[in-house]
């Protein structure tokens, strides 16, 4: 009873991975690759856990957009809608999230009284989000300009480079937010949501899936409201947000105001492909009545906790 009670006390704090949480630049993204790098951020997170409640959301944009591929090379099997393929690497990437949580945990002692758990998540969408007829969530591998305008597909620049775009609906509401919240009261840590939830439409009382992949991002914010996160980091391969990204003058900050984030957004200071998504779900959970939204860098998410690295979004 004394654990649960204290458990109660602690603040919640939800750490949004990116995808090169699993595959950096320049990888692969071989599974040996994969495991390696999560250990980075699951090491502190492990740490974390002895201070905070913690929520862990993930994305999965090379990885439901590799299944994709390794589809279309192959007609002697049905292709599955991306749904289905989110879902997939849900259970996938959760698996290796809790493996290489499980080790670190042991490390410190924790392992025993530490319960961790993943779960399937669906997001509501809206079927007449315009997104539908305006594909721009980047996913699968970097290619080339060349190769980009050979493909069958549609592919945006990004700063990464060319790659392929699907369509990608806001989220409306977490459909598992009261086990999600359940769970953190009993004591779990909880890997939810992840590539940004299953999407699906609401079909009177039922549900169906719908071609679609979500902004983990915003899927995060949406999930941190909805269970009353105090923290939400959002952790990435940049040190923080950055004005005049990639050219001679560029400049992070380490605060940025609502107001200003406003300002930059409608500037078009950040890239739609990349930071955009990020500093707009970091105003949206603040705008809902979370105290703190960090962006930082997959190294550096305890320093980020601890108010030392990476960006800070303020009110």
């Amino acid at each position: 009873m004394k654990t649960r009670e204290r458990n109660y006390t602690k603040e919640l704090l939800l750490v949004a991975l990116g995808g090169n949480a699993l595959i950096r630049k320049g990888q692969s993204g071989t599974i040996e690759e994969q495991f390696q790098n999560l250990s980075v951020p699951l090491r502190q997170i492990a740490r974390l856990s002895k201070q905070y409640k913690i929520i862990i959301t993930h994305g999965n944009g090379p990885q439901v957009g590799n299944l994709l591929l390794q589809q279309e090379c192959c007609d002697a099997t049905p292709r599955l809608p991306l749904e289905i393929l989110v879902a997939q690497t849900q259970g996938q990437i959760g698996y290796m999230i809790e493996s290489t949580l499980d080790n670190e945990l042991m490390k410190l002692g924790l392992d025993v009284e530490q319960y961790f758990v993943t779960l399937l998540s669906y997001v509501v969408v809206d079927e007449n989000d315009p997104a539908f007829k305006n594909p721009s969530k980047p996913i699968g591998p970097v290619f080339s300009e060349e190769t980009a305008a050979s493909l069958p597909y549609r592919t945006i620049m990004t700063p990464k480079g060319f790659r392929r775009v699907v369509a990608s609906p806001k989220p409306i509401t977490i459909v598992e937010k009261r086990e999600i919240k359940k769970l953190i009261d009993l004591g779990f840590i909880v890997i939810a949501c992840g590539g940004g939830g299953i999407p699906v439409i609401r079909d009177g009382r039922a549900f169906e899936g719908v071609d679609a992949v979500i902004d983990k991002d915003l899927a995060s914010a949406k999930l941190g409201e909805e269970v009353g996160a105090d923290i939400f980091l959002i952790a990435t391969d940049v040190v923080g947000v950055a004005i005049s990204y990639g050219r001679p003058n560029q400049k992070f900050l380490r605060t940025l105001t609502l107001a200003q984030a406003a300002t930059f957004m409608q500037e078009g200071e950040f890239s739609s492909g990349s930071m955009s998504p990020k500093v707009e779900a970091a105003m949206q959970f603040l705008q809902k009545g979370g105290k703190r939204a960090v962006i930082a860098s997959i190294e550096h998410i305890e320093k980020a906790v601890a108010g030392e690295a990476g960006t800070e979004i303020i009110k």
